[in-house]
């Protein structure tokens, strides 16, 4: 939080008022950058962190700006997603109603006929994703003529989508007089370009950009061999049994053999696809919040800009593409200064990612094992496994002691020549006489001749017999006359 009050970075007395209401006391630090700024009329680039209040930093300037008597849209905010946008939407109703500034989402999935017939409501605050914004100014049934105030939400994500041409048709359909903003928290290079086509002169904020990840996070990873990631990702969640979790996925494809198996493991598993209608997807979002819902799979545009509150656990079932998209990622948990954990479920000849990840991102992203219900780093496993290795030294040595007093017992046993004393010495030529003059009671005499020959078995007999097959008649005779010779 920043050393500010709301007023005196110039937000009115209404706004901080409801504010307050809300418990939100003090600006944060991109607000408390951002606001002034934004309030003077300059454009505005802000890179920063997800989950450091980037939707207050650009709307409550926007909606003070607006003239509630007017019917005429002044104000835009573009978003990546249906879920942001509504995100953004639910916001702005809250903060514009003590201002009387009326506020139209226009979302792609939801009834262009309904959103139409909302229009003649005459709101002066659009937020919408730039494909349903530029369809309704194609048909003519939007006006963008007296708009002077554009927002850009998570702004690499729309450049990266390929929304790029639709945003410049907006921006064309605008007045020249218009003041940008572009928040992200990433800062690709299309978004530079775009930059330096778009605005002037444009104010660059930056916040923490060495600790682009929040530092209340923890970032883990965990090695798993592909077949065996199921079961991974199924013990993983046993043992840290959170009451959410977001699940990551790289390939749309994946989603539902995942849902099925985690489903069969006996989790409440929900999946967030991108191509799905709007009620299916609000509806369950609306049951991940509710915690009707412990588990959400999503890929990285489906679950972009989600804030779901106290999210305490992301685990990614596939590493993210890129260091920015791993920033995406772990910003849906850790917000607003909450601890946080994101873990990473990685093949053995991915642990290159983490590395990469590790030094790009400048976080502690370690390695962590379960064992006996708990999730250790190397140094604690290898605290926790040694009285097994004690246990297993002290076996071995009681063995080998054991084995070595069998040997000494045998030893003792065995009779061995010892020094002969005085008396033996004497009595010796008397016992070595009498043994040669007497014999012992019971000689034993081997016999050097050797056994008869065993008469040939009868197998050796069948051997010749069936030699005899097939044999003609002068052969078999002259075998039987050499036989009885």
């Amino acid at each position: 939080m920043s050393k500010y009050t709301w007023t005196e970075i110039g937000i009115n007395e209404l706004l901080a008022n409801k504010l307050a209401a809300n418990g939100i006391v003090e600006p944060t630090d991109v607000q408390a950058e951002t606001i002034p700024i934004l309030l003077g009329g300059s454009d505005v680039s802000a890179r920063s962190q997800t989950g450091t209040g980037k939707t207050l930093a650009y709307l409550l300037p926007l909606l003070q700006k607006l003239n509630s008597y007017s019917n005429a849209i002044q104000g835009v905010i573009l978003a990546p997603t249906q879920e942001l946008a509504m995100q953004i939407v639910r916001v702005a109703e809250i903060y514009a109603e003590p201002l009387d500034i009326r506020v139209q989402q226009l979302i792609g999935g939801a009834a262009l006929k309904r959103q139409v017939e909302k229009l003649k409501l005459r709101p002066q605050l659009v937020i919408g994703t730039p494909g349903r914004i530029h369809e309704l100014l194609r048909l003519r049934k939007l006006k963008l003529n007296d708009v002077n105030n554009v927002v850009i939400d998570e702004a690499d994500q729309v450049f990266q989508l390929g929304s790029t041409k639709e945003v410049e048709i907006i921006l064309h359909g605008m007045g020249r007089d218009r003041q940008m903003a572009f928040f992200s928290a990433t800062y690709p290079d299309q978004m530079a370009r775009f930059e330096g086509r778009w605005m002037k002169n444009p104010e660059r904020i930056q916040i923490t950009p060495e600790h682009r990840v929040s530092e209340t996070v923890e970032n883990y990873f965990v090695v798993s061999d592909k077949r065996d990631k199921t079961d991974t990702a199924r013990r993983l969640i046993r043992l840290l049994n959170p009451s959410s979790a977001l699940l990551f996925l790289n390939d749309t494809d994946n989603i539902a053999n995942w849902e099925s198996k985690l489903s069969y493991e006996g989790f409440t598993v929900e999946a967030l696809y991108g191509d799905a209608d709007k009620q299916k997807r609000a509806a369950t979002l609306t049951r991940f919040r509710d915690g009707r819902c412990q588990l959400l799979l999503a890929t990285d545009v489906a679950a972009r800009g989600l804030d779901i509150e106290g999210l305490p656990l992301v685990i990614q079932l596939d590493p993210a593409a890129d260091a920015d998209h791993y920033v995406h990622r772990a910003g849906r948990t850790g917000r607003m200064g909450k601890a946080g954990t994101v873990i990473s479920l990685v093949m053995p000849q991915e642990l290159f990612i983490m590395e990469k990840f590790r030094k790009q991102l400048g976080i502690a992203l370690t390695e962590r094992t379960m064992f006996r219900g708990k999730l250790l780093s190397e140094e604690e496993l290898r605290d926790a496994t040694r009285p097994f290795a004690a246990r297993h030294e002290a076996k071995l040595a009681e063995r080998s002691e054991a084995s070595q007093a069998k040997r000494l017992v045998e030893r003792k046993e065995t009779p061995q020549a010892t020094p002969a004393s005085a008396s033996d010495k004497q009595e010796t030529p008397r016992a070595a006489v009498s043994s040669v003059s007497k014999p012992s009671a019971k000689p034993v005499v081997k016999s050097a001749v050797k056994p008869a020959a065993k008469p040939a078995p009868k197998k050796v007999e069948r051997k010749r017999e069936g030699k005899n097959k097939g044999a003609p008649k002068w052969l078999k005779a002259k075998r039987e006359a050499e036989k009885e010779q």
